[in-house]
């Protein structure tokens, strides 16, 4: 049985609408305790996302997670640049702006508990909203897709701003608001902005984490689970010569905020059913109509687009037994051909299946 939601009461499931103000999160992170390990040290990382650099939404949906990773990759020894949309740009994909002007602009003031978590790395992990406007982003001003904010970064941006020669060493996108599993992976930003780094021979990994009970509230717990596990993955990566361009990695975190543990990740494939999917509600006999979101069910009864076939699926994984998922994502779209980088492939495979590390 399906679930038909209006676009406004339940736009936070695919990580709401843009916000207009800088607001700080209700609830400061605790400070991180003493010295740490740093297998990340020299590693040059840009993040994105499709949540913008806000952080101001009482239920965390519009860029709380990329603040999370942010702290996260800095503690473990990245030297770390965000470059994120000026507005929240869930569900674009892989859109792309064609013309006009973009504006890379520095936010100086960060949400409280994250102003100093890259202190001592190079870039002091700088963090830039990217919006349409000539000069400066105001408000309200529109947003560049998260296509964009990878783009322009790799396309000179990061070398304009921070003074980076060459490409990054890796990109991360997220970590989203919810997850993106199944059907909606080809509406994702999150994804989309990671195919846009592979297209440009950058290594990517996309991380969305899932809400809670709810589906409309998006715990700082999650985030924080999924940041820290991520830091981890990537090193272990990283150590291991693993980090390629041949395909980025769909990452994607159960819900752990009731005080439950995600499960050991999984290797699968995208599900071929849906999880959330749009619908039109025709207003009575006129030409307008609503735009709703339609939830399937979370556990395996859904039929037609809802159906999901594939045992390995993400989706099921994820939503139905609380595992950590881990699939490979690609840029090209030509049915059939041959998969390039199967070697990587087998090997981060025998990676997540036996060694990756544990929640």
């Amino acid at each position: 049985m399906r679930r038909l939601l209006a676009l406004s009461a339940a736009a936070a499931v695919l990580a709401g609408v843009g916000a207009t103000a800088y607001a700080v999160p209700s609830a400061e992170p605790t400070a991180s305790t003493g010295p740490a390990a740093q297998p990340l040290a020299g590693l040059r990382v840009l993040i994105s996302n499709d949540d913008s650099m806000r952080a101001a939404k009482a239920n965390n949906s519009d860029g709380l997670g990329l603040y999370e990773l942010r702290r996260a990759m800095c503690a473990a020894g990245a030297d770390v640049v965000v470059m994120a949309p000026w507005q929240v740009q869930s569900g674009k994909g892989t859109a792309v702006t064609n013309g006009g002007v973009v504006t890379a602009q520095r936010r100086t003031a960060l949400p409280a508990g994250y102003e100093n978590d890259c202190a001592t790395a190079p870039a002091k992990g700088a963090v830039f909203g990217v919006c349409l406007a000539d000069g400066t982003c105001a408000a309200d001003a529109p947003s560049a897709t998260p296509a964009d904010t990878v783009k322009l970064a790799l396309r000179g941006g990061l070398k304009a701003k921070v003074g980076w020669e060459g490409a990054p060493d890796l990109v991360l996108t997220g970590i989203n608001s919810g997850p993106n599993i199944a059907a909606s992976v080809n509406d994702s930003g999150t994804v989309g902005a990671a195919v846009a780094a592979i297209d440009q021979g950058v290594p990517a990994l996309a991380f969305s984490s899932s809400g809670d009970a709810s589906n409309a509230s998006f715990p700082r717990a999650n985030y924080r689970a999924h940041a820290e596990f991520g830091a981890r993955l990537v090193a272990g990566l990283a150590e291991r010569g693993l980090l390629t361009p041949k395909f980025a990695l769909k990452v994607d975190y159960p819900d752990v905020s009731a005080g439950q543990r995600a499960k050991a990740p999984v290797w699968t494939r995208v599900g071929d059913g849906a999880v959330v999917y749009h619908a039109f509600e025709q207003r009575g006999t006129s030409d307008s109509f609503d735009i709703a979101l339609g939830l399937c069910p979370f556990d395996g009864s859904g039929e037609g687009e809802c159906a999901e076939s594939r045992a390995d699926a993400d989706s099921t994984w994820l939503l139905d037994k609380g595992h950590v998922t881990i699939a490979p994502i690609t840029w090209d779209r030509t049915y059939g051909t041959p998969v390039d980088g199967h070697r990587e492939l087998r090997q981060i495979e025998r990676y997540v299946r036996h060694e990756a590390p544990r929640p």
